[in-house]
């Protein structure tokens, strides 16, 4: 049998690219007990309030919810909001570690998503926005969706 490769995306935190500039991404494994794969994969994950911290050289994601899977057995965890260790290369941890140790970077997680048959959590490393950088950014799209409504509309004049 050949590799699964179904990169199907179970959660996403719309909130981090709203509250975050992200600078930079890393894909990292997650460490899972019992039948949790199962839950995520019906999408019974949350990451909206999650954070990532750093210690004794190990990565965890803390308050990333994943519900218990209902036809789960003994085996399934108690604590749906428990810290999860993150799988990540030594050298990149390192770089994570320096890199949130500046002033305003946080490591943030942005999805959930299942690749090649094993849970993936793609981490980005982001400085916290201000209140006038929220309005800047939504101020652009704004303008950004009004250029695309008046182009589709002098598309469809042109027809």
């Amino acid at each position: 049998m050949g590799k699964k490769s179904d990169g199907k995306q179970l959660a996403q935190n719309k909130k981090a690219s709203h509250d975050y500039f992200i600078e930079d991404t890393y894909e990292a494994g997650i460490v899972l007990l019992g039948t949790e794969i199962k839950a995520l994969r019906l999408g019974k994950a949350n990451i909206s309030d999650a954070f990532a911290t750093i210690r004794n050289g190990e990565i965890f994601i803390h308050n990333m919810h994943i519900s218990a899977f209902e036809q789960g057995n003994r085996y399934n965890p108690t604590d749906p909001t428990r810290a999860r260790k993150l799988l990540l290369h030594k050298s990149q941890i390192h770089k994570l570690l320096g890199l949130s140790k500046q002033d305003g970077y946080s490591i943030v997680p942005l999805k959930i998503y299942v690749r090649n048959g094993y849970a993936k959590l793609l981490i980005g490393l982001g400085k916290g926005k201000k209140q006038y950088d929220k309005r800047e950014t939504s101020a652009k799209r704004d303008a950004q969706r009004d250029i695309q409504r008046a182009l589709r509309e002098k598309q469809k004049v042109a027809r």
